[in-house]
């Protein structure tokens, strides 16, 4: 499995956006240089996250959110520290 993380992301399973092999990984996302735990989806080319509004839902059961602009910098936090490129195993 490669470590390049893609461009836009979603936890949420009906979309096209949604990866469960690369969110089983465990994805961290610091916006504006904070770390956010809340992140419903993210897009580094367009510069927006989208969170959770509290515990609202809408009329299909899903999180109400809120989408916020700023940098986005996506990282693994399985990724070994040692791990040498190119080292497949």
């Amino acid at each position: 499995m490669t470590d390049t993380l893609p461009d836009r992301l979603s936890i949420n399973p009906n979309s096209p956006h949604f990866d469960g092999a690369l969110l089983e990984r465990g994805i961290g996302i610091k916006f504006k240089g904070a770390e956010k735990t809340n992140v419903e989806e993210y897009c580094v080319s367009e510069g927006w996250i989208r969170v959770a509004v509290g515990n609202t839902r809408d009329r299909k059961g899903n999180p109400l959110t809120i989408k916020l602009s700023g940098p986005v910098q996506p990282y693994l936090k399985d990724a070994p520290a040692e791990a040498e490129p190119g080292s497949e195993g």
